[in-house]
């Protein structure tokens, strides 16, 4: 990552910056101007200069599409955006989980007519490819799986067998999921692009949008841990999921293991998860 810049270079009249966690591609602050009013800016000088204007276009779209909470768009430009201030710990309440469940259940009730979206996104520091296509099993294979083959810490890290099995498991996919309808889709599902307003109510960060199978989205919340049952409970009450979904899960996880090692390499774990999905499915 870049060198922290001065919030005061995007925000001019700052009483407090705290910088918050959570920035991987950029830099993040919970800022307080000398009118007292709260703000988070994300800002960096190495992003894509079009990273920040599709984050915002997707908050629009989820809110606009969906009805559900996002932050509002104060400002945004090519080295950063500006966001309305939230809290940035989520309750401990199935209250909250339960309503972060409905909402989700809410996007994924917006059907789309073919797979992808408009225009290519980003996902971290690398491009989301969002060419439609009207069959989600090659739009998952091409642009959510292979496409990261030729990301150079993956060419490094796999072997000429995982190169093999994770094709096998492309060519198997209609065999391995069942067919599902193109939803609205976050695309970036993790207990840590969700916040809160003040009254606890989940508000929806961080998206990488596009239309998508509903259970790519629950993938990553499911696999990447930290949110408990009553969030899926909640989901499955405004929309019950095909049997076996638990199982499919991993699989449909293997987009974002394929992220994490194309963005950080094998260091933290992914290779042998990854390794362990394909010899698995495939």
């Amino acid at each position: 990552m870049d060198e922290r810049p001065d919030p005061s270079a995007y925000v001019g009249d700052v009483a407090r910056a705290e910088p918050l966690g959570g920035g991987f591609a950029h830099h993040v602050w919970r800022v307080t101007t000398t009118g007292g009013r709260s703000m988070v800016l994300k800002a960096s000088d190495r992003v894509p200069p079009d990273l920040f204007e599709i984050e915002a276009e997707g908050l629009r779209e989820l809110r606009a599409r969906a009805g559900v909470r996002t932050p509002d768009v104060i400002e945004v430009g090519p080295r950063h955006l500006l966001l309305e201030g939230l809290e940035s710990g989520l309750p401990d309440a199935d209250e909250f989980w339960e309503a972060a469940g409905r909402a989700t259940a809410g996007i994924h009730a917006v059907r789309g007519d073919r797979f992808g979206w408009g225009r290519d996104g980003w996902l971290g520091l690398l491009r989301q490819r969002n060419a439609w296509a009207g069959d989600g099993f090659a739009f998952f294979a091409a642009h959510r799986l292979l496409r990261y083959l030729d990301e150079p810490r993956v060419r490094q890290a796999l072997d000429a067998d995982d190169r093999a099995r994770l094709e096998r498991l492309c060519a198997r996919l209609p065999v391995l999921l069942p067919p599902a309808p193109c939803v609205l889709t976050h695309g970036d599902l993790w207990r840590g692009n969700l916040v809160a307003t003040a009254a606890g109510e989940p508000v929806f960060i961080d998206p990488a949008v596009c239309w998508m199978w509903a259970e790519t989205d629950l993938s990553m919340i499911y696999c990447t841990g930290g949110v408990p049952g009553r969030f899926f409970d909640a989901y499955q009450e405004i929309s019950p999921l095909p049997d076996g979904w638990r199982e499919r899960m991993p699989l449909l996880n293997l987009r974002e293991l394929l992220s994490v090692l194309a963005h950080l390499g094998p260091g933290r774990g992914c290779l042998a998860q990854i390794r362990k999905i394909l010899h698995r499915f495939a």
